[in-house]
C-alpha cells in the first residue's frame, strides 16, 4: 500500500495531534537514551519534515508558534534573571557580550576567505551569523532551576549583547545594497530605539502596576502579561529591531512585578515549555536537510569548517570570560554552553543574505552555504545542550554540597507553615505570602487552616471553609506546592488553631489582620492575644492594601536587643525570602547593633537583597516613619511578647500608634520565636480556654496614658 498519497498531512487535527505526540514521546525516548530532551525535538523536526519522511509540512502553524516560541525563550530569559546581580556586575556583561560576539566573527570571516574563498561580505555575513546565539538551551535552566545562577545570567546578557550588535551589522551589511543609506539612516535608527526603550520602561511599569493591583483573576492575568509581551515585540519589529530584543525587554522590565515563585510565574513558564517552545525546536529541525551531508566530502569540509570556528570562537570567548572573572570550572562550561547554539536567528540572517543580490542572477548566499548553516544549526544545538545539561548538574551538585555543608552552621530550621484563613478576599494573599517566605529547597509544604467557632452555625461555616480551602489548594497546585488542608470545630478559636499547630508539628503561623473601625484595647482582636500568649513560636499578622508583587520597598522596624531573642534570624530568613522572591528593596530601622548583624546575615545569605540600615535611636520615633511610608509599601514591625529580652512598655502604645498614623498601609507584625515553657506542646484540651496578659496595673496604666492625651 502506497501510503505517499496521504503525506503529508494537511488535516490541521491530525497534523496538532502529531506534534503533541511528538512533544510527549520525544522526552521520554531521549530520557531512555541520556540525550537532552531538546535535542529529540529538533531530530523529530528533521524526521517528519520535507527532509524526513515528509510527515508534516512546515506550513503556517509552525510559522507561528515557531515565533510565539522564540519570543517565550527571550522573554521568559528576562523574566528570571536577577537584576540586582546584572546591575553589580555589568562590566562583566559587557565584556563576555564583547567576547563572544567578536571573537567567533573574526575566527568565521578570516576562514571564510582564506579557506572557503568567499567573498569579503558573503564573509562578514557568515561572521555576523556565528557571532549571534539562540538561547535554545534555556529551558534546561528553568528545569533545574538555575535562572538566577551567575553564570547563566551572564549567558543571557551576553546572548542579547551579542545578537544585538550582530543584527546591527546585518542591518548596515543590508543597507549597503539599498540606495538610501548614510549618517541619517543611522541617526534614525538609533533615535528610534532609544524612544522604544524609554517609552517600554515608562509605560510598562505604569500599565502592570494598575492591572495587577485591580484584577486577580489568573486567566486575565496571564493574557494581560502575554499582550505586553507581543505588542513590545511587535514595536521592536517597527523600528526595524528582531522582535525577540523587544520580547527580551519586556520581561526585564516585568520581571520585578511576577515574582519568580508566583502561580503567575508558574503558567508563564508551564504554557511555553509545554507547547510553543517544543513548536519552535520541532520547527527547527523540519528546516535541517541531513542529506547535503553526503552529497561529498567538500560539502563536510564547508560544515566542519563553519561549525568548528564558530563554536571554537564561542568556547573560547566563555573559558577566557570565566577565567578573567575567577568562575569556577562548571560556569565556563554553562557559558558556553549556552552561547555556542544557532537556531532561528541564523535562518533568518541567511534568509537576508538570500534577497540580497550581488549581480544580476547572483545573490549573496548560495545553496551551498545555506546547507551548510542549516547542518551547522543541528551541530551546534547538540553541543549546546549536551554541555548545558553537563554544566547544570555539576552546579546544582556544587550547590547542594555547599548547603548540606553549611547546614550545620544554620539555625535548624523544621519549617512547616500553617496558614489561618477565614475571608476568601484576603486569603490568596497569606498564600501568596506563604509562598514568598517558605524554603524553595526544602520543597516544605503549607498547612491551611480553618477553624470555625461550634455554635447553630458551624454547619454551613464549615460548608464555606471547605470551599475556600479548596480554592487554595488550588491556587497551591498551580504553583507545585502540596499544601494539606483542615477545617477544625473549636468553642475557642485560639485554642483550635494551637491544637492544629501542634498536630501538625508547625514552625510558625501566618493569618491576617481583622479590620478595626475605631481605636480600642481590642486591637488584636477577640483571639489574636490570647494566641501569641499561649503559644512561643513565631506568628505573622499581616493586612494588604494592594497586591504583593506590586510593592517596591519593605520597612522593616527592629527593637533594641532583638538579636537576643532565639528568633532572630527565622524572621530575618523570612523577610530575606521574601525580598529575594519579590525583587523590591528592604529598609531595616532599628539600633547598630542589631542591624550590623542582619546586614552580616543578609550579604552571606541573600547577596542579592538590596538592603538599606538606618539608625533608630528609641522606639518612640516610630510615629516619624509614618511620613515615609508609601502606598506600595509593606511596613513590618517586630515585636515581642511581655517577659522577654527585647520587650519594652513603649510597645503597650503600639496599637494606637498603628491605627493613628498607619491606617491604609500595607502592614505586618511579627511575634518572633521565644524562650521558655514550649506552651504549644504542653497544652492540652483540659488547658485554660484563654489566655491574658492584661492585669490590673495595665488597665490603669492605659488609662492614666489615655488622660494625658
Amino acid at each position: 500500500m502506497n501510503f505517499d498519497v496521504y503525506l503529508p498531512i494537511t488535516s490541521p487535527t491530525l497534523i496538532f495531534c502529531v506534534v503533541l505526540l511528538i512533544i510527549l514521546f520525544a522526552p521520554i525516548i531521549m530520557g531512555k537514551l541520556r540525550i537532552p530532551h531538546i535535542v529529540g525535538m529538533v531530530l523529530a523536526g528533521i524526521l517528519i519534515g520535507k527532509y524526513g519522511l515528509n510527515i508534516l509540512e512546515r506550513d503556517s502553524s509552525f510559522e507561528l508558534f515557531g515565533k510565539v516560541g522564540l519570543l517565550y525563550i527571550m522573554f521568559l530569559a528576562g523574566l528570571e534573571m536577577d537584576l540586582e546581580s546584572v546591575k553589580r556586575n555589568s562590566n562583566r556583561f559587557l565584556i563576555f557580550g564583547l567576547l563572544t560576539c567578536l571573537v567567533p566573527l573574526a575566527l568565521t570571516y578570516v576562514m571564510s576567505l582564506w579557506l572557503l574563498g568567499y567573498s569579503q561580505t558573503a564573509s562578514f555575513l557568515l561572521g555576523c551569523i556565528m557571532a549571534s546565539n539562540t538561547l535554545i538551551a534555556y529551558p534546561i535552566i528553568s528545569r533545574y532551576g538555575l535562572g538566577r545562577d551567575s553564570s547563566v545570567m551572564l549567558s543571557v546578557g551576553s546572548s542579547m549583547i551579542s545578537l544585538f550588535l550582530a543584527l546591527l551589522m546585518l542591518a548596515a551589511l543590508a543597507a549597503s545594497y539599498g540606495e538610501d543609506v548614510g549618517i541619517t539612516f543611522w541617526l534614525l535608527f538609533i533615535v528610534k530605539f532609544a524612544i522604544f526603550c524609554g517609552v517600554s520602561i515608562w509605560l510598562i511599569p505604569i500599565l502592570a502596576r494598575y492591572f495587577l493591583r485591580r484584577y486577580s483573576d489568573a486567566v486575565m492575568q496571564f493574557i494581560f502579561v502575554l499582550a505586553v509581551m507581543f505588542l513590545s515585540a511587535a514595536a521592536s519589529e517597527a523600528i526595524g529591531v528582531e522582535g525577540i530584543v523587544g520580547a527580551f525587554i519586556s520581561g526585564l522590565i516585568l520581571n520585578r512585578y511576577i515574582p519568580h515563585v508566583s502561580p503567575l510565574m508558574n503558567r508563564i513558564e508551564f504554557i511555553g515549555n509545554a507547547l510553543f517552545i517544543p513548536y519552535f525546536l520541532i520547527g527547527v529541525g523540519m528546516l535541517i536537510n541531513v542529506r547535503t551531508l553526503f552529497q561529498g566530502p567538500h560539502m563536510l569540509w564547508i560544515v566542519f569548517l563553519i561549525a568548528f570556528f564558530g563554536t571554537f570562537g564561542k568556547a573560547f570567548a566563555a573559558y577566557l570570560s570565566s577565567l578573567l572573572f575567577r568562575l569556577p570550572k562548571s560556569a565556563g562550561h554553562m557559558m558556553f554552553g549556552l552561547t555556542c547554539a544557532h537556531a532561528a536567528g541564523a535562518i533568518a540572517m541567511v534568509m537576508v543574505g538570500m534577497r540580497l543580490e550581488v549581480s544580476p542572477g547572483v545573490y549573496l548566499v548560495n545553496d551551498e552555504m545555506l546547507n551548510g548553516v542549516v547542518i551547522m544549526i543541528l551541530i551546534t544545538c547538540i553541543i549546546s545542550t549536551m554541555m548545558t545539561e553537563k554544566a547544570a548538574q555539576e552546579i546544582v551538585i556544587a550547590q547542594q554540597t555547599i548547603v548540606s555543608g553549611s547546614a550545620a552552621d544554620s539555625h535548624h530550621d523544621n519549617e512547616k507553615i500553617l496558614l489561618c484563613v477565614k475571608y476568601p478576599d484576603i486569603a490568596p494573599q497569606l498564600l501568596e505570602l506563604a509562598i514568598m517566605m517558605r524554603n524553595q529547597s526544602k520543597d516544605s509544604g503549607l498547612v491551611a487552616l480553618n477553624v470555625v467557632y461550634d455554635d447553630d452555625k458551624a454547619a454551613s461555616n464549615r460548608e464555606r471553609g471547605l470551599r475556600l480551602l479548596e480554592q487554595l489548594q488550588q491556587r497551591a497546585a498551580a504553583s507545585d506546592i502540596k499544601m494539606q488542608t483542615q477545617v477544625r470545630l473549636a468553642t475557642n478559636i485560639a485554642n483550635g488553631i494551637k491544637h492544629a499547630f501542634r498536630e501538625v508539628s508547625g514552625s510558625e503561623i501566618i493569618m491576617g489582620m481583622h479590620v478595626h473601625t475605631e481605636v480600642n484595647p481590642k486591637f488584636w482582636g477577640d483571639f489574636i492575644q490570647s494566641l501569641y500568649n499561649g503559644l512561643n513560636r513565631q506568628i505573622v499578622l499581616t493586612r494588604f492594601v494592594q497586591p504583593l508583587n506590586t510593592l517596591r520597598r519593605i520597612q522593616v522596624v527592629v527593637p533594641s536587643r532583638a538579636e537576643f531573642e532565639p528568633g532572630f534570624y527565622r524572621w530575618l530568613e523570612r523577610l530575606g525570602r521574601m525580598a529575594t522572591n519579590l525583587d523590591c528593596r528592604i529598609q531595616f530601622h532599628g539600633r547598630n547593633e542589631s542591624l550590623e548583624l542582619i546586614r552580616t546575615y543578609l550579604t552571606n545569605h541573600y547577596s542579592s537583597v538590596r538592603a538599606e540600615y538606618t539608625f533608630m535611636a528609641h522606639w518612640n520615633e516610630l510615629p516619624k516613619l509614618a511620613e515615609t511610608i508609601h502606598d506600595d509599601h509593606m511596613f513590618v514591625v517586630i515585636t515581642a511578647r511581655k517577659g522577654t529580652i527585647s520587650y519594652k512598655n513603649a510597645l503597650e502604645r503600639l496599637p494606637n500608634e498603628l491605627m493613628q498614623h498607619f491606617s491604609g498601609k500595607n502592614l505586618m507584625i511579627i511575634f518572633p520565636d521565644q524562650y521558655g515553657e514550649a506552651k504549644d506542646e504542653s497544652m492540652t484540651f483540659t488547658s485554660a480556654q484563654h489566655q491574658e496578659e492584661s492585669s490590673i496595673y495595665a488597665t490603669i496604666a492605659r488609662w492614666i496614658h489615655s488622660k494625658r492625651s
